[in-house]
C-alpha cells in the first residue's frame, strides 16, 4: 500500500511539475527546440532544476541498504547500443521535434483538456499495439 501512494504522489507531483513547467505546452517545447530561430531557454531551468534536484537526492537514496517502501532497489539492467535503441531514440526525437509533445506531457494533458493530447496517447497506443504485434511476429 506504502509503494503504490508513493507511486501516486510522486506521479501526481511530476504531472503538476510538468503543468507548471508548461512542458504540456507543444508551443513551449518547439520554442525550446528551436535552437537555430527564435529560441526560447526557460525549459533549459526546468532542466537544471531537475537536474540539482536529483542528482543529490538519488546520491543519498541509493547510500541507503533498502528503499522505504519494499525490500530492494530495481535498477534496470545496463544496455548495450543498437540498431533498436537507435532507431527507436530516432523516431522518438523526430516526433518530439514535429509535435512538441512526448509521453508525459500528454498524458498531463489529458487531465487539463488539450485536445492534442488525445490524438497523441491514442496514436500512442496504436504504436505500442503495432510495435507488439510486430515484434512477436519478428519472435517467433
Amino acid at each position: 500500500m506504502a509503494a503504490a501512494l508513493s507511486a501516486l504522489l510522486c506521479g501526481t507531483l511530476f504531472g503538476l511539475g510538468l503543468y507548471v513547467s508548461q512542458m504540456i505546452n507543444p508551443e513551449k517545447v518547439l520554442g525550446f527546440l528551436d535552437v537555430a530561430g527564435d529560441w526560447d531557454p526557460s525549459l533549459l531551468l526546468v532542466m537544471t532544476g531537475a537536474l540539482a534536484t536529483l542528482i543529490p537526492l538519488q546520491w543519498l537514496i541509493l547510500k541507503r541498504v533498502k528503499p522505504i517502501c519494499t525490500d530492494n532497489f530495481q535498477a534496470p539492467p545496463p544496455s548495450r547500443i543498437d540498431k533498436r535503441l537507435l532507431t527507436g531514440a530516432t523516431l522518438f526525437g523526430i516526433g518530439w521535434g514535429l509535435a512538441g509533445i512526448c509521453p508525459g506531457p500528454a498524458i498531463s494533458g489529458l487531465i487539463y483538456g488539450l485536445n492534442g493530447s488525445y490524438v497523441f496517447v491514442g496514436a500512442m497506443f496504436i504504436g505500442m499495439w503495432l510495435f507488439h504485434v510486430l515484434n512477436s511476429y519478428r519472435s517467433s
